[in-house]
């Protein structure tokens, strides 16, 4: 699922793009005086249509389609416009008010069908004799998974011509589209959430049980120092299950790291060496929740394990212009090479602590799904193993990227 969402919302992404681009241009041209009347229309359109697609992808409500409902009628061209859910009106912009309840009645039945009608003036009877409504079409919305979600109903004041019958469908067509997308957009926030607490049950429950019995060695021969990792402990558990935001700085994300290692330096002591290399300039910048904590737990787990005597994990992070650069490496037992044709998934559980009753990984496969979900495909993380040659694995972050922030 993840992938398949991923896809599609980089086709989303590469679209937008390209119609932000072309409106650049064509707001350019307009403004050296060189554009042709087709492409003035074309920018408006364009332009109209974007004004109608950001309440749309908030969903289908009354809020939503009382700021999309103009623009709407602007593109379909006719006298009123009116928004229907399953059950109400939700918004109508120009001519029609007062036919409401027929207007819905109709909405329902496009909806019950999915099929579109054309209503006449015998359909539309009024007892106003100044009454402007001649006839309508009503043209189904079809969201998510195709979907039947409202209706978009096209007010003529005179009867619909084969024109308004055509706009009115494509219309629809393309609002139920954005109606899709919206659902799109929340199913991948969906995912992120599910994703960041399948991370949190994965932190190792070893390294809680490991982490409160090293703290109790010092209660009585260093109270002290037992009180300081208490703290450091409940720093740890406290980020890593906050309740809010799907992105980190990488400031934040080390601070946690650090208190992580604080407690594996007092079960390991002189047995683990850490060596940090961090470029200031990177950071603030933004990453998702949880991405690089994993690594270095497993690169803990995986350096010291099944390693005799001292073991080294390094992390560094440095600035490469429009991206950092991450690394995180210990100089452990490795593995086989070929493990990584299996994909990242294998590597992982491969790499896993032979001692851990759960059988878990602590979740490469899930960090690089989601950087490549969030940033790309060209954004997953790089291992390098050997036997004996220890592991080390690489990310690279975009310093910027849109609908990225911490804290979002």
């Amino acid at each position: 699922m993840g992938g398949n969402l991923s896809a599609v919302v980089g086709v989303v992404s590469l679209v937008t793009a390209l119609t932000a681009a072309l409106l650049a241009v064509l707001r350019l041209r307009a403004r050296r005086g060189i554009a042709t009347a087709t492409q003035r229309a074309t920018y408006e359109v364009l332009h109209t249509a974007g004004l109608a697609a950001e309440p749309l992808r908030a969903g289908l409500s009354a809020a939503g389609a009382a700021k999309a409902v103009r623009h709407l009628r602007a593109l379909v061209g006719a006298a009123g416009l009116a928004l229907t859910d399953a059950e109400q009106v939700l918004a109508l912009d120009g001519r029609g008010t007062h036919h409401g309840e027929q207007l819905l009645a109709a909405a329902q039945r496009a909806v019950a069908t999915g099929r579109s009608t054309v209503l006449g003036e015998a359909d539309l009877r009024c007892d106003r004799v100044d009454c402007p409504v001649r006839g309508a079409v009503v043209a189904p919305l079809h969201g998510p998974d195709s979907r039947v979600v409202g209706a978009l109903l096209a007010i003529a004041d005179s009867p619909p011509a084969p024109g308004l019958v055509q706009a009115t469908l494509e219309t629809a067509h393309w609002a139920g589209n954005q109606l899709a997308l919206a659902e799109l957009d929340s199913s991948r926030e969906r995912l992120a959430r599910a994703e960041i607490r399948a991370l949190r049950a994965q932190i190792s429950p070893h390294f809680i049980y490991n982490a409160l019995t090293a703290i109790g060695s010092f209660v009585r021969t260093d109270p002290e120092r037992a009180r300081e990792l208490i703290l450091e402990f409940a720093e740890f558990t406290r980020y890593s299950f906050r309740a809010h935001g799907e992105f980190t700085t990488l400031a934040e994300e080390l601070r946690s790291i650090d208190r992580y290692l604080t407690i594996e330096r007092a079960r390991f002591g002189d047995r683990l060496q850490v060596r940090l290399q961090i470029a200031p300039e990177v950071l603030p910048v933004t990453l998702p929740f949880l991405c690089l904590q994993p690594l270095v737990e497993n690169a803990v787990r995986h350096g010291l394990s099944r390693k005799p005597g001292t073991g080294m994990v390094s992390i560094e992070a440095r600035d490469a212009g429009a991206e950092c650069h991450i690394t995180v490496e210990d100089d452990g037992v490795g593995m086989d090479p070929t493990a990584l044709t299996a994909g990242i998934a294998e590597l992982a559980r491969a790499t896993a602590d032979p001692g851990d009753d759960t059988g878990q990984h602590v979740g490469l496969s899930n960090v690089d799904e989601r950087l490549r979900s969030v940033f790309g495909d060209r954004f997953g993380l790089v291992v390098e193993t050997g036997l004996g040659s220890g592991t080390k694995v690489s990310m690279r972050v975009p310093k910027f990227h849109p609908g990225v922030r911490a804290g979002s």
